[in-house]
């Protein structure tokens, strides 16, 4: 195992993605990547059996964030990284669905590589994708949506975002990190044109135990978050693809689609 007393030895950084929550969703090269590992630092999202494959002398390090209390800035989970990596450690950065997707990754290998370090990424099953396949919901389908687009919730505020042309008819909206903010996100939608009867759904705590999928119209969405009382992880998608994730409302959009088209 290496030490933080050998500053002279190198290592290598691997970004793996650990995917939406359920281990078994994980992909081999993370595993592999996890079993190599003397130091594992891991976001809070992070499912505890995930950390289970990871050798039980690895030393395993939560960075784990919330919002409006970081316990540790992006500078400091850089430094920690790169100083144990300089010991000649494998230090595993553990991130919940994929590094690349609002994992702040990019952020990461940039400050492995300013540092001389060696760095791997290993992708995930992005939040997204997972919790929409556990729910039934096609984010794209060929008679309803064409595009799919993603967007944070709350990153710089939703007043510096621009989502013009994101969501409606025939597109999809999937948003990250936006229970805290869904009464606004409506409003702002609304405000952009969106239609108050577009359906939505709330995929919380996707492929994890007592996870739900609820579903709403746009106008409801604020009101559905407080009285559902959903807490995060959730991805919140917007767009008419949320009707074919229920049985009952498929075959009522497939008849309405099967009418038009007459």
């Amino acid at each position: 195992m290496a030490s933080l007393l050998d500053p002279t030895a190198r290592g290598r950084v691997i970004l793996v993605g650990a995917g939406p929550g359920d281990p078994d969703l994980l992909t081999l090269r993370a595993v592999e990547a996890l079993r190599s590992a003397d130091v594992v630092v891991h976001d809070g999202l992070v499912d505890p059996r995930v950390l289970d494959f990871a050798p039980a002398d690895a030393q395993r390090i939560s960075v784990a964030k919330q919002r409006a209390r970081h316990t540790m800035s992006q500078d400091a989970i850089n430094a920690l990284i790169i100083a144990h990596v300089r010991t000649g450690a494998i230090v595993v950065r553990l991130k919940g669905g994929d590094p690349f997707i609002f994992g702040r990754g990019g952020e990461e290998v940039e400050a492995a590589r300013e540092a001389g370090l060696r760095v791997e990424v290993v992708p995930g099953v992005s939040s997204a994708l997972g919790c929409a396949a556990e729910a039934m919901l096609p984010l794209t389908h060929r008679d309803w949506s064409s595009a799919v687009s993603f967007v944070a919730g709350q990153c710089k505020g939703l007043s510096d975002q621009n989502w013009s042309g994101l969501a409606g008819q025939g597109r999809t909206l999937v948003i990250y990190m936006g229970v805290a903010t869904a009464q606004d996100i409506a409003d702002k939608l609304m405000n952009d044109g969106v239609a108050p009867d577009m359906p939505v759904a709330i995929l919380e705590r996707g492929t994890l135990p007592g996870s739900r999928a609820l579903r709403t119209l746009l106008a409801d969405l604020g009101e559905l978050v407080t009285r559902e009382q959903v807490k995060s992880p959730a991805i919140i998608v917007v767009g008419e693809v949320v009707l074919l994730s229920d049985a009952e409302n498929r075959m009522r959009a497939l008849a309405g689609k099967v009418e038009m088209q007459n």
